[in-house]
């Protein structure tokens, strides 16, 4: 069943069977859904990726973008692979991951994407600008992790008009199909404002780009939420980085 959340907020505590006790653990209970649960234990993963999950809870992202057995998923800024091992091992054999990527992030992502992409017959790696990008036609799931904010840069080679983007994802999805877009969080009403120096943007600015496209908003959840974190240091400060206060945004094509 696709994902049929109305607009929450969601608890970072408990959800679907998952529990994350302690900030150091992250525990998968036995009613998790199989393809799920099998992504977060595959042996594919690394202790590095492993130990992310406590403050990135896979589990929780998987169920909120509605991820199934069989679905035909793209995700945008592949190139960290975190999401895109569990993503490969979700959906299966008989599903498939597209991952795209701009041109400019070859410098650490290129490579390592197509290799993974070799690797795997479930898995296609595209590095293309996204103004340019012929996406599949009924997608199931889109995802965007940590990378809406680098949309709009210095360079205009680099940068993306971002209607036209969301407009291309709103066509790919299939009716029901879902995007989901977690990123830093930036000071509320600040927009655009710290995206290239902080690393950081409003939560507001991705709902209102995303839904001016069509889309329904579906789920915010403060999940990834830290409320310790005042948002006015870049998401690389070391005394904040992996632990940035998360915005967590499901979006819903119209059936």
């Amino acid at each position: 069943m696709r994902l049929m959340i109305g607009i929450t907020a969601v608890s970072g505590l408990v959800f679907g069977g998952i529990l994350a006790t302690a900030q150091d653990s992250y525990v998968v209970s036995a009613d998790t859904p199989a393809n799920i649960k099998r992504a977060i234990e595959s042996s594919a993963r690394t202790d590095e990726q492993r130990a992310r999950d406590p403050r990135r809870k896979p589990v929780e992202m998987l169920m909120l973008a509605g991820i199934e057995e069989g679905d035909y998923v793209i995700e945008f800024a592949a190139f960290g692979h975190y999401y895109t091992t569990l993503l490969v091992e979700a959906v299966g054999s008989d599903g498939h991951v597209e991952m795209v990527d701009m041109p400019w992030t070859e410098r650490f992502g290129g490579e390592p994407s197509r290799a993974f992409a070799a690797a795997h017959d479930n898995a296609t790696y595209t590095q293309v600008h996204y103004n340019e990008a012929e996406l599949p036609d009924e997608v199931d799931a889109v995802t965007m992790v940590l990378f809406y904010h680098d949309l709009s840069r210095e360079s205009a080679e680099e940068s993306v008009d971002i209607a036209d983007m969301n407009a291309r994802v709103f066509a790919s999805l299939k009716p029901g199909g879902t995007y989901l877009i977690v990123d830093h969080k930036a000071e509320d009403g600040s927009g655009w404002r710290d995206a290239m120096t902080l690393h950081r943007i409003d939560a507001q600015a991705i709902i209102d780009e995303v839904t001016a496209s069509g889309f329904e908003l579906a789920v915010t959840s403060d999940l990834l939420a830290n409320p310790s974190d005042g948002r006015t240091l870049s998401m690389r400060d070391p005394s904040i980085r992996g632990g940035t206060d998360r915005a967590v945004i499901v979006f819903r094509k119209p059936m």
